[in-house]
């Protein structure tokens, strides 16, 4: 396999990768909504609410499917019933089950046949057209003001919102409203209905200081009689089906239900590439390129171990002194001629300002018997360093 194959078995696996990271990830906003989450957006607060009062309040965390598609749902025997309401069957009907958008697209219809049997359904989040009324906006109720923060309105068609809905539309009826349209209305079917809202955060946990919010919502949900239950499973929360007599789960059953499935498939395409790539690396090996060698630094080292050994520091600091005096004076225009230090200093000091005595003392090393120690060698070479700035500012 040559070098270009690989190179396009590599993309084709990373490209798999990726789009099984897209399709198979799961959602991240389903919490929206949920009665479950205390963030501003959750509807933790209000569930609560409705549990201090006493309301006949439930979750619902297996498939709306069971509701919507039996007719007649049937009342579990003594030996199905089950201390959590939410792993029962379906409860009997009328019930009131509000579902609250979680900013996807509802992922069930409702069974007109369900509605019709009395049953009510409360849709929070109802897309609606955008209208002119402000965003945020409080609306008169009987439980008291109503804080709206959405411009989305409902009005039949072919009818100004500030009139009363006529004949085509007598089945749809507001129940929140202004002179914009409707921000809540219902709709009869049979004897059930379908209650929706323009906003899915009617009563999120962000107006818990709104108490005509939790109000209204409350009673819209009470007035019918019916128990209470808020579908949960759009959000991600699902009850265990129980499992069937004598049929015991499978780690394959299992593992099909997380995401060590997407792990799983991904280490196996990893495999396969590497399995159909001779496990080789893309490309052919290359040898390591040895540095060049460098004659001159080689040098320099050898001869200072050479000076260190026979103690010459003054010798390498003389030699050093030489070469920075005839630095300076090329940076001061004097030439390359080896000047007295007196004459060097006198002009770094018209140039620079600085104290003639401080180029004086770094050409001028110690004479003696006494030999530099290496820290006043450091501190000799960083004041050459210091005023080789102070010369090029």
């Amino acid at each position: 396999m040559n070098f270009k194959n690989r190179r396009w078995l590599g993309a084709i696996a990373l490209l798999t990768l990726i789009l099984l990271s897209l399709f198979a990830a799961p959602a991240t906003d389903l919490r929206q909504g949920s009665t479950y989450s205390r963030s501003p957006d959750g509807y933790g607060a209000w569930f609560a609410y409705m549990q201090a009062q006493g309301k006949p309040i439930q979750r619902w965390q297996k498939s709306v499917d069971r509701l919507f598609e039996a007719d007649e749902p049937p009342v579990p025997s003594a030996t199905e019933v089950s201390t959590k309401a939410s792993l029962s069957s379906a409860p009997p009907s009328p019930i009131t089950l509000i579902q609250i958008d979680n900013g996807n697209i509802w992922s069930t219809a409702a069974n007109p046949g369900w509605i019709e049997q009395g049953n009510v359904l409360v849709l929070l989040g109802t897309k609606a057209p955008v209208s002119k009324a402000p965003f945020r906006s409080s609306l008169s109720s009987p439980s008291g003001s109503v804080k709206i923060e959405t411009s989305q309105r409902y009005t039949p068609s072919g009818q100004r919102a500030s009139e009363p809905p006529g004949q085509d539309s007598s089945q749809i009826q507001p129940i929140l409203r202004d002179d914009y349209g409707a921000v809540v209305w219902e709709e009869a079917i049979g004897k059930g209905r379908i209650i929706h809202s323009s906003t899915p955060f009617l009563a999120a946990n962000a107006y818990q200081d709104e108490p005509g919010n939790f109000k209204f919502l409350a009673k819209l949900v009470i007035d019918s009689g019916h128990p209470i239950w808020v579908d949960e499973y759009i959000h991600g929360y699902r009850d265990p089906d129980p499992i069937a007599p004598g049929k015991s789960p499978s780690l394959l059953g299992y593992l099909a239900q997380t995401p060590l499935l997407i792990v799983g498939v991904q280490a196996l395409v990893l495999l396969l590439t590497l399995i159909w790539g001779q496990n080789r690396r893309l490309g052919a090996p290359k040898k390591l390129a040895e540095p060049p060698e460098d004659n001159s630094t080689a040098y320099i080292q050898a001869l200072a171990g050479v000076l260190q050994k026979a103690n010459s520091s003054d010798f390498v600091a003389g030699t050093i002194a030489k070469a920075e005096q005839i630095q300076f004076q090329r940076s001061l225009g004097l030439g390359t001629a080896l000047l007295d230090s007196q004459t060097v200093s006198a002009a770094w000091h018209q140039q620079t300002g600085q104290p003639a005595a401080q180029l004086q003392e770094i050409l001028d090393l110690p004479q003696g018997d006494r030999r530099s120690t290496d820290s006043e060698l450091l501190t000799w070479l960083k004041n050459i360093q210091t005023a080789h700035q102070q010369l090029e500012r």
